[in-house]
């Protein structure tokens, strides 16, 4: 059984250590049995490619490769600083992600 991460594919997360510390970007996706994503703008690597009908010139390229979910950390919706997640039941019985440095609900 694969655990639960606190990042969610369309978050917004701040990279808290690392090469890319201090940017943010939106979770584009999320390995779960690496426990690792890619960030849109975050650990930039070039790729040598072919030419093909996507990239007709070929040559050196610039693609987000994935980063450790430990060094991501979301986004305050009110304070827009970094925080932990917490779980709760809201007033429907249904398990939200919130956060623990305004008490807000995350979306």
């Amino acid at each position: 059984m694969q655990k639960k991460s606190h990042v969610k594919k369309g978050d917004t997360v701040v990279v808290i250590s690392g090469n890319s510390r201090g940017s943010e970007g939106k979770v584009l996706e999320v390995v779960r049995e690496k426990d690792r994503a890619i960030v849109e703008g975050v650990n930039l690597v070039s790729k040598h490619t072919k030419p093909n009908s996507k990239h007709p010139q070929g040559g050196i390229i610039k693609q987000e490769a994935s980063i450790h979910v430990s060094n991501l950390m979301l986004k305050d919706p009110k304070t827009g600083k970094p925080t932990r997640i917490g779980r709760r039941l809201d007033k429907n019985g249904k398990l939200v992600r919130y956060s623990k440095k305004s008490g807000e609900e995350i979306k």
